[in-house]
């Protein structure tokens, strides 16, 4: 059986966004939520100075975040009261807020939206396009965020798969399958900055190698992170040069981690590294 990892709290991942987009445009009130059931709930803040907004669910078409929802474009007023471009469902919370300029922008990812944000101003301190700039730029690297976390849970459901039939076959197509699947996580894993996802990918690579291990070595040499980074990539036959490429490094870099790892394995080529590494239940 499995085991199961548990996805990292996305809400972490859109107050993070926020935080970026309050102290690279300045703006005092930022916030925002995810969808769910066709509604967005708001459910982080940042300023605010009353709970009038916390937990309020904004509808499809409802006020500014609501036509952003529906429309999954960005969309700004500069006066919130008079805005004749937006219904004002939400009037009595926004206002007790004091809130006078507000902008929004959709977290879409493959074509869905999964959230939206918001920046905020109070009294007559109108936002203007770099707010907005700035918040469309957050909402893009959190939806290059969700998307990796999306992608991570789908590989790891296929690793489960795997090893509930048991029928990963030491060579042939199965076997290379499980090889670049490995290498992959790896090359993910790297350029991750969540420790948590991050860790969560290392742990998903360990079960792949286990999937053809012959046994458990309690003695196998202790490989760094980065040495089977290299050392996956080398397995699918690329060279110092590819695997630099993939894994975002320079090509002395690959090097580096290469001949580390010939040494803690005692070997004297890459190929034989390959080989051990497998032998030891580190590579699949």
């Amino acid at each position: 059986m499995g085991i199961v990892y548990l996805r990292p709290d996305d809400g972490d991942a859109f107050r993070q966004a926020l935080r970026v987009v309050r102290q690279r445009a300045d703006v005092p009130v930022v916030f925002g939520g995810q969808v769910a059931d066709g509604s967005v709930r708001l459910s982080e803040f940042a300023g605010m100075r009353t709970a009038a907004l916390k937990g309020l669910r904004v509808r499809a078409e409802a006020g500014l975040g609501g036509q952003v929802l529906a429309s999954r474009r960005p969309g700004a007023v500069q006066d919130y009261r008079s805005a004749v471009t937006i219904s004002h469902d939400y009037d009595a919370p926004v206002l007790a807020e004091g809130i006078s300029s507000v902008v929004a922008a959709p977290v879409t990812v493959r074509g869905s939206v999964r959230g939206v944000l918001y920046g905020a101003a109070r009294g007559a301190f109108p936002l203007g396009d770099r707010v907005l700039d700035t918040v469309v730029d957050a909402t893009l690297h959190l939806a290059g965020e969700l998307t990796i976390r999306d992608e991570v849970d789908r590989r790891l459901r296929l690793l489960d798969v795997v090893e509930a039939d048991r029928a990963v076959p030491r060579d042939g197509m199965a076997s290379e399958e499980v090889r670049e699947l490995h290498a992959e996580f790896r090359a993910i894993a790297q350029g991750l900055d969540d420790a948590a996802l991050r860790d969560r990918l290392h742990r998903a690579c360990a079960r792949l190698a286990h999937l053809t291990a012959a046994r458990d070595y309690v003695d196998a040499p202790s490989l760094a992170q980065r040495e089977l980074d290299v050392l996956s990539q080398i397995a699918l036959g690329c060279s110092n040069a590819e695997a630099a490429r993939r894994l975002s490094l320079r090509p002395e870099t690959v090097k580096a981690y290469l001949r580390s790892a010939m040494r803690k394995l005692d070997v004297h080529t890459r190929h034989e590294a390959v080989v051990v590494a497998r032998r030891w239940g580190a590579l699949p």
